[in-house]
């Protein structure tokens, strides 16, 4: 069986004169590497395809693949990461992960934190800033917390952006707004342990594989930021967590995997409020897959499971789909 690589590498944007944050989100050749070790390992035969442009072309010269593994991230446009699921659908090609509606409403956070909320799952009361006379509308009680709507990687995400007053509200989100020319997720800040949660498979079948807890240590705030996760050795730690706490969390983060219809594999991030209590942050549906620096194998790994079983999982939920 013949399975397509798509994906996007940080050298080839470098090369076009892009710098390290725009890049941030995407792959090294280190990791397109591993999976497709991975994928030998469990008896497939890979092809690179590589980035969107890369997928045209091949398509257009009538190349095929009985199925395609995806993490290509996209680089432009609020749909970017729908961009190639879109393009595989038209050509009737299966791939792996979720579909272009799930990546496409996923990357906005507010879309996904509304639907979230009003599935009756916790998450902190928020607003979305579109343009800079919305912060004077936003009526939420300090602390607050302020990132871009539709970043990765902690992008956007310093130790400004616990806000404290008006002022900083005002100063960051317009800050936010010129760097990164999108709305802005404002929310009630959420002061408790942060987790993430790896999830594999697809609706009833979805299962998570592990609640895995983020400790700060030698950093100056407790956010994972994107110079705390561009530097996590030294500054970061991970810690499965089980019991009744971890049992909540996977709770809360398979009933936000179901009413989102994602598939195969990802990630939910989850803090505690000032009552202990899990709230969803954000969702991942086309999670990271460096071997050994992205979390969602992090957390496999903490739970006893190798990068090739990972792998497997992933592509038996799609093989489903077939």
């Amino acid at each position: 069986m013949k399975i397509g690589l798509t994906y996007d590498l940080k050298e080839d944007y470098l090369k076009e004169g892009y710098g390290q944050e725009d890049v941030a989100e995407f792959d090294k050749l280190e990791t397109i590497e591993e999976i497709e070790k991975a994928l030998h390992e469990n008896g497939f035969e890979t092809e690179r395809i590589g980035n969107l442009k890369s997928l045209v072309q091949k398509l257009a010269n009538h190349q095929r693949w009985d199925m395609v593994f995806n993490i290509a991230e996209g680089m432009y446009g609020m749909g970017r990461e729908a961009q190639v699921p879109a393009l595989l659908d038209a050509y009737q090609i299966p791939y792996t992960f979720s579909d272009p509606l799930v990546l496409a409403l996923t990357l906005h956070k507010g879309l996904t934190k509304e639907i979230v909320k009003n599935a009756g799952i916790a998450t902190a009361d928020f607003c979305v800033v579109r343009e800079a006379e919305d912060i004077e509308k936003i009526n939420l009680p300090f602390p607050l917390f302020a990132k871009p709507v539709a970043e990765g990687t902690g992008k956007g995400i310093d130790q400004f952006s616990e806000i404290k007053s008006k002022n900083e509200l005002k100063h960051i989100c317009i800050r936010l707004l010129e760097k990164f020319k999108q709305p802005v997720l404002v929310e009630t800040f959420l002061p408790g342990r942060e987790f993430t949660v790896g999830i594999l498979g697809t609706r009833k079948e979805a299962k998570a594989i592990g609640v895995m807890e983020v400790l700060y240590e030698h950093t100056d705030y407790n956010t994972y930021s994107y110079f705390n996760k561009a530097n996590y050795e030294g500054r970061v730690n991970y810690a499965l967590i089980e019991g009744q706490l971890g049992d909540a969390c996977k709770e809360l983060s398979l009933k936000v995997w179901r009413v989102l219809d994602c598939r195969d594999a990802g990630r939910i991030d989850i803090r505690l409020d000032a009552e202990g209590v899990p709230n969803f942050i954000e969702i991942n549906p086309l999670a990271g897959l460096n071997a050994i620096h992205s979390d969602l194998p992090i957390v496999c790994r903490l739970a006893g499971m190798t990068f090739a079983q990972l792998i497997k999982e992933i592509m038996d939920s799609a093989m489903k789909r077939l």
